[in-house]
């Protein structure tokens, strides 16, 4: 053989050892991961929707990977102070957050310290519910047509609570007012949980949120589940009509939950908390889990989460517009 044959020949040889380098830290890292603790940051307080499906989920993984998954609740601005603090985490895998569609809404409302298409890699989704409607079991309300005629009776006098501008809750009755042609004050809190304590409690008359919140508490009599706001009736909860049923069409708001990583985290390291999520969510026992909280499973994979996130922002920007929603 030419000396300028093998010569060429060493050089691939060493190119394929370089790519064969990345590859064995890779597996080498997924094979290590994870050997501490992982911090999942729950950007609301504890109570709401996205605190109850992380907890339950935190669990299952800790059983599966062998190491604690620790709650982080950081509420505050409407899930952005936890988001914002995920994305500046080192992006190793042992920083976790729980987003939703307040995530992306917020996105369609106000300018943020962080950028949800760029300043994170999804891992996976969750689920999806459909918004609801609920009140005090006591009040004045039994149907979602006593509320309107309420409204429509002393314009600006009820109020409803919701968990920040620009959120699930707050698009959730923006778009029903529109819909219904009626005037309530919204009333923002710091999350689901406080906001729903109130309502329960009879100082707030309303409240818009996921069925997959409101549902232990309909249950157990505490809240009146006036109607969903999905395209159909929820399985959970067959004898409560639609926002459409009870007479007021162009209503379907849902609410989608998933997992999120700071941008750059190990693609091995993603796929391995994605190969974990993945399931814990086929699991019967999970499957059991969402439909009894009337929510639907949804795994969507990395780039589709991202398709989605990208359309959904565009989507409630002309919802924002539509309905009047600024942050002021």
């Amino acid at each position: 053989m030419k000396p300028r044959s093998q010569a060429l020949l060493a050089l691939l040889g060493l190119l394929a050892g370089a790519l064969a380098v990345p590859q064995v830290a890779a597996q080498k890292l997924a094979g290590e991961f994870p050997n501490k603790p992982i911090r999942w940051i729950i950007p609301f307080p504890p109570g709401g929707s996205n605190d109850v499906l992380g907890r339950y989920l935190g669990i299952r993984l800790t059983d599966r990977v062998g190491q604690q998954v620790v709650i982080d609740n950081r509420g505050g601005a409407n899930g952005i102070i936890g988001a914002e603090l995920a994305a500046n985490a080192p992006a190793d895998g042992y920083t976790l957050l729980m987003v939703s569609t307040s995530w992306v809404m917020n996105a369609a409302v106000r300018d943020l310290p962080y950028d949800v298409e760029k300043s994170f890699d999804p891992i996976i989704t969750i689920g999806t519910a459909p918004n609801s409607i609920v009140a005090h079991p006591n009040g004045a309300f039994r149907v979602l047509r006593d509320l309107v005629d309420a409204a429509k009776a002393k314009p600006g006098a009820l109020s409803y609570a919701h968990t920040g501008v620009g959120g699930f809750n707050h698009f959730g009755g923006e778009l029903f007012k529109k819909v219904a042609g009626i005037d309530m004050v919204p009333v923002p809190y710091k999350g689901g949980g406080p906001a729903m304590i109130d309502v329960i409690a009879g100082n707030i008359p309303v409240m818009f949120s996921s069925v997959t919140q409101t549902l232990a508490h309909v249950r157990a009599g505490r809240l009146k589940l006036l109607a969903v706001g999905a395209a159909k009736r929820s399985p959970a909860v067959p004898d409560v009509p639609t926002v459409i049923e009870s007479g007021f069409p162009g209503y379907e708001v849902a609410v989608w939950w998933g997992v999120a990583a700071p941008a750059g985290t190990p693609r091995a390291v993603q796929e391995k908390l994605r190969k974990e999520f993945a399931a814990i969510l086929t699991e019967p026992e999970t499957l059991k889990r969402l439909t009894a909280d009337a929510a639907e499973p949804l795994l969507l994979a990395p780039a589709e989460i991202r398709k989605m996130v990208h359309n959904d922002v565009r989507m409630w920007r002309g919802v924002a517009q539509t309905a009047g929603i600024r942050l002021k």
